[in-house]
């Protein structure tokens, strides 16, 4: 078989993170590989991951990694046994990237930049023979007797063997993520699961209260969501531990949603930062049955009574020194009034002058500040989209469309997502490989 017989060509639609490695491993396997993407730059939305440094992967062992994907994890074990993380490291050691593990098992390239990142994909690409054309959108694919034949552009239609839908979602459109490839793939008949915006800040009904804390960041506190209105939140249930994808712990007929603790920041409209976005996916398909309201532990650490008793050592040796003064070595300095106004304790209160309801109030709203979700912000906003092709209809083996043959899926066009710390470009690199690797074996078999 000629490598350049047109009609053998493997077609990969998409050059982000998944088919950048399909069409790389497509070319390093023989077969004639054309890598189209929309925009006039390859990987825009790599260049955006993790604040621009580009979080690959991580150093987690396989079956946590599994974990993180939720229910829809154990897709991945085949594409993970056949490419994981250590050939992912090697691949890039191939082209001189060195990486380093940071907290939480984070890889990171050593450089810090995500471009050094889409430079090695690019000398894989380039190395391996695969053709790239930029500024080249696909508006659908070629059908002939239920076999998969090609692509429609502008320019006119390019025949294939196979060819590889690696669209990406449908956050960050400027990025050419715009949700393209779930509409060829609906007109092929797959299932696409609704998409929704996962990995995503979320906005409160209390946008007053949202302000006075604007800007501050809280570390080491913990974000419970709940089934029902703030207001509603039973205290004995706010959780002490981690519940949620991936925690080890089911929610099962408790109205916990969700509960992390970590880092987060206030922001004008409301809440964002690292718990934030790992809980952000359940909190929107809560949305979908009611309303959610989450409580903020400022103090995990501590029980109520503990705290209690640590603002009432500090009360008794302080004598005449204001309440404010006293709280601001408890609390970010920010968060001193915003707390009092909700406890309804007056800051200008001597510590003498603090009552003992007052001292059990204080405790108790440190240890649960209410917000209602009133939405997260746009799908185009979210890191990750949530959704996409049905995996019931793709094989996991080869990533083959299980409806129409010589179609491949990779990356996040499909009903994949998992937490923030590289799980998700885990998966578009490892699915990407997969497909790119069965996708020549097709075209080069010529069935």
């Amino acid at each position: 078989m000629k490598r350049n017989d047109p009609e053998r060509r493997v077609i990969v639609v998409g050059a982000g993170a998944a088919g950048m490695l399909a069409a790389g491993r497509a070319a390093e396997m023989g077969a004639r590989v054309l890598l189209l993407e929309k925009t006039d730059q390859v990987g825009k939305k790599i260049l955006l991951s993790g604040k621009g440094r580009c979080n690959l992967t991580n150093a987690r062992p396989r079956e946590e990694f599994i974990a993180r994907y939720g229910p829809n994890g154990k897709f991945l074990y085949r594409a993970f046994h056949h490419f994981f993380r250590d050939d992912l490291i090697a691949l890039f050691g191939r082209f001189g990237l060195e990486l380093k593990t940071e907290r939480g098992g984070r890889i990171f390239p050593s450089s810090d930049e995500a471009s050094s990142v889409i430079r090695c994909l690019s000398r894989y690409l380039e190395e391996s023979g695969a053709e790239v054309r930029l500024c080249c959108p696909v508006s659908g694919l070629t059908v002939c007797e239920g076999r998969v034949r090609g692509v429609e552009t502008e320019g006119g239609e390019i025949g294939a063997e196979a060819v590889i839908l690696a669209t990406g979602g449908a956050s960050y459109p400027g990025t050419g993520s715009s949700g393209d490839g779930y509409k060829m793939a609906a007109l092929l008949g797959h299932t696409i699961v609704p998409l929704r915006p996962a990995l995503v800040p979320l906005v409160v009904e209390e946008i007053g209260l949202a302000k006075s804390m604007q800007g501050v960041t809280l570390t080491n506190v913990r974000l419970s969501a709940f089934a029902c209105r703030a207001e509603e939140i039973r205290e004995e249930l706010i959780p002490a531990s981690d519940v949620g994808r991936s925690c080890g712990s089911r929610r099962g007929t408790s109205p916990v949603i969700e509960s992390r603790q970590g880092e987060m920041m206030m922001t004008h409209f409301g809440l964002g930062g690292p718990i934030v976005l790992l809980l952000s996916l359940a909190v929107v398909d809560g949305l979908k049955e009611g309303p959610v309201g989450v409580s903020l532990d400022l103090k995990p650490a501590l029980t109520v009574k503990m705290l209690e008793n640590r603002i009432q050592r500090d009360l008794d040796g302080s004598g005449k020194k204001g309440l404010k003064k006293i709280l601001m070595g408890l609390l970010p300095r920010k968060l001193v009034e915003p707390i009092a106004a909700l406890a309804s304790v007056p800051l200008d209160r001597q510590a003498h002058q603090v009552t003992a309801q007052e001292r059990a109030v204080l405790a108790r709203t440190i240890k649960s500040v209410r917000f209602n979700i009133r939405r997260s912000l746009p799908l185009k906003q979210a890191i990750v989209t949530a959704g996409g092709v049905s995996l019931i209809e793709v094989d996991p083996r080869s990533m083959a469309s299980r409806l129409a043959s010589g179609l491949f899926f990779a990356g996040e066009v499909l009903d994949l997502d998992a937490d923030t710390g590289g799980y998700n470009l885990q998966a578009a690199f490892s699915t990407g490989y997969l497909a790119g690797e069965k996708a020549a074996a097709l075209a080069l078999a010529g069935l």
